[in-house]
């Protein structure tokens, strides 16, 4: 016991000499520090981003009467002449012209001048106007703009400015905290925190939504300004608000405005790739048809000849799953990333091909809807309704014509369905085009009847349909 003690308070003096000398920090005996919920203080962020943060002034001259004035006087008597006539001492009375302003905010991305705003705060603009925040001013001219994504760059004449540099979005994570800055009100410089409280969301206000959705108080004004992470980079352009709605304001991903940006800088206006394919997210029922462990990537249903995508070798039923190497999970994640490219660009498209990783640099183009498609079918019926209870035909262009499909395509089309029998129940549709049983691809009947014979009796039995000449339907039947 005495010999016990003894090695006790010798590991007692060896810990204290230890701690006093520095080789074991007391924080690691007596506390571990866990992460603060709220971080000590924005001020840093914001004191290094309001130099880069401009208030954002425009006019609009609107000559005549202006909407209001029409809606409530625009022919009360029913004829322009005895309109004009009674009322023209009143109308040689009015203002000739009268001004529109409005208010936004905006941010340096370059010492150049250049600053990034939302199109919404400069479309129709006669003249826009910057405050610095030290409060000088400049007339800006407008570079570009893209209003399918409501983006719009601007430049001032001035050199070695102070700004701000886009970060990438994708990083962000839901709860991580950000900082807005502009002028809401018309109340310059006005910082706000909050966190990010989801991502990807789409409010229809077009092609191209994937607002990120932020508690960081935002309010009219705010639009054009930075959404900022806590390293000051740029992961957002504020852009929205829901009326009705608290503490609830979107921007668009930095990762979206990049790519339009630098093609407005270039160019003065946006161009959008096209990889020339028609795509569907994947269904439970697709991902384990294909074999897939989870519901991850874009399925490509149609591949339109001469297109990038058809040149690269990429082929319907392949499953993209990356481009330049970033994941993609669904349709609209695909649209936005190859819409965010310019035309002529090459991009690596990682994809799934029975079960292997391949990978194909495409050149995105340009999409011609005048593209002309090819018409070369011949057409066999089935003659009645099979044992599931479909009737199939080839497809001609008579067939194509009639259900709006692309008559290059391979399969058989559903032309009528016994309502009691086992494809209706499943869901099956009469205009679906059959192009695989089993994962063997049939492109007439008699390929068809063979498979289908070599079924045994209550086995399953895989179909796999194109519906709408894009979406691929996977169905189980059992024979």
């Amino acid at each position: 016991m005495k010999k016990l003690n003894y090695e006790l308070k010798m590991f007692n003096f060896i810990l204290l000499i230890a701690i006093f000398i520095g080789f074991i920090p007391t924080s690691d005996l007596f506390a571990k520090s866990a992460p603060p919920m709220v971080p000590a203080t924005f001020s840093d962020i914001a004191e290094e981003a309001r130099p880069s943060v401009v208030n954002i002034r425009t006019t609009k001259n609107t000559r005549g009467g202006g909407r209001v004035f029409n809606h409530f006087f625009g022919q009360p008597f029913g004829s322009d002449e005895l309109f004009r006539q009674f009322m023209a001492p009143f109308l040689e009375q009015q203002p000739k012209q009268y001004e529109q302003n409005s208010l936004g905010s905006g941010f340096i991305v370059s010492p150049e001048g250049y600053i990034v705003t939302n199109n919404h705060v400069i479309e129709g603009a006669d003249s826009i106007s910057v405050k610095m925040h030290d409060n000088k001013e400049y007339e800006a001219k407008l570079v570009g703009r893209d209003p399918k994504t409501d983006l719009a760059l601007i430049k001032i004449d001035a050199k070695e400015l102070k700004y701000l540099t886009l970060g990438k979005s994708s990083d962000l994570k839901v709860g991580t905290w950000v900082v807005a800055i502009g002028s809401p009100f018309g109340l310059e410089q006005t910082v706000t925190a909050g966190i990010v409280s989801a991502k990807g969301r789409i409010l229809g206000s077009g092609p191209y939504d994937d607002f990120i959705q932020t508690d960081a108080s935002i309010n009219p004004g705010n639009s054009g300004g930075p959404l900022l992470n806590l390293e000051g980079e740029v992961v957002g352009i504020n852009t929205a608000i829901i009326q009705s709605g608290q503490g609830i304001g979107f921007a668009i991903p930095s990762d979206m405005a990049r790519g339009i940006v630098d093609q407005l800088k270039n160019s003065g206006e946006v161009t959008r790739g096209w990889l020339g394919v028609g795509i569907q997210d994947i269904t439970p029922e697709l991902a384990e048809y294909y074999g897939l462990k989870g519901q991850e990537g874009v399925l490509i249903g149609t591949v339109y000849k001469n297109h990038p995508a058809d040149k690269a070798g990429i082929r319907a039923g392949d499953i993209i799953i990356k481009v330049n190497n970033e994941p993609v999970k669904t349709s609209r994640e695909l649209s936005s990333s190859i819409a965010g490219y310019a035309v002529g660009e090459k991009v690596d498209i990682t994809f799934i091909r029975e079960g292997q990783i391949k990978s194909v640099k495409v050149t995105l183009t340009k999409r011609n809807d005048s593209d002309q498609l090819e018409e070369s079918l011949s057409k066999s019926e089935s003659g009645g309704f099979d044992e599931f209870g479909m009737s199939l035909s080839s497809i001609d262009s008579n067939i194509a014509s009639k259900f709006g499909y692309d008559p290059r395509l391979k399969g058989l089309v559903v032309t009528d369905l016994d309502g009691d029998g086992k494809a209706a129940r499943v869901g099956v549709r009469v205009g679906d085009i059959l192009r695989e049983v089993n994962r063997r691809p049939v492109e007439n009947f008699s390929q068809y009847s063979n498979i289908i014979k070599q079924v045994p009796k209550g086995s399953t039995v895989q179909l796999l349909f194109i519906r709408g000449n894009a979406s691929f339907i996977a169905v189980r039947i059992t024979k």
